[in-house]
């Protein structure tokens, strides 16, 4: 009796290549040699001979972003943040009486969705940036879905890490007593 099990090769998902130099693949397979496409990445409507997407489902994910923001914003702007009860207390103010880069978040919005600017940079000012960095970025999105351009966003780590330290360095003044006018 043989005790050796026979083996099959496994047969690959469609769409995907078993490995290098196989060329038993299904899916589109990158030319080695120039790094170049030799055909359309299946699904995506992107690359030679891709038939384009619809402009319905290029904005699926754009407008499906901006109805979700939008829907929070107008939350907001109908519920006062002023008015206690209707949202939860930031947790590390609430233990141990220090802002947090976040907090006034809330009634930043609250007064941007009312059109009171001021109110809105003494509640946070760094909010109020991210609001306006997050509607550059949904301009470009769509500006870019529209004309059925891919959108990479590539973001290094020396921007994260100054984003970082910029937001620390908010948190720290606006509990001092220097920086009351960033306090909430």
């Amino acid at each position: 009796m043989d005790d050796a099990m026979e083996t099959t090769p496994a047969t690959p998902r469609p769409g995907t290549s078993p490995g290098i130099g196989t060329g038993t693949g299904t899916g589109p397979r990158p030319d080695l040699r120039t790094g170049t496409d030799t055909g359309p990445r299946p699904g995506t409507g992107i690359g030679p001979g891709a038939a384009p997407r619809s402009l319905a489902r290029r904005l699926a994910a754009p407008v499906g972003t901006l109805a979700a923001v939008a829907a929070a914003f107008a939350y907001v702007g109908a519920v006062d943040p002023n008015e206690p009860g209707h949202y939860p207390v930031c947790p590390l103010f609430r233990l141990t009486g220090v802002l947090c880069p976040g907090c006034g978040g809330l009634r930043s919005a609250h007064a941007f969705i009312h059109g009171d600017l001021p109110a809105a940079l003494g509640a946070n000012a760094a909010a109020v940036l991210g609001y306006l960095v997050f509607a550059a970025g949904m301009v470009w999105w769509l500006t870019a879905a529209v004309r059925a351009r891919p959108v990479r966003v590539t973001i290094t780590p020396v921007w994260w890490w100054a984003t970082g330290a910029l937001l620390a360095v908010f948190a720290v003044v606006r509990n001092l007593p220097f920086g009351a006018a960033l306090a909430p």
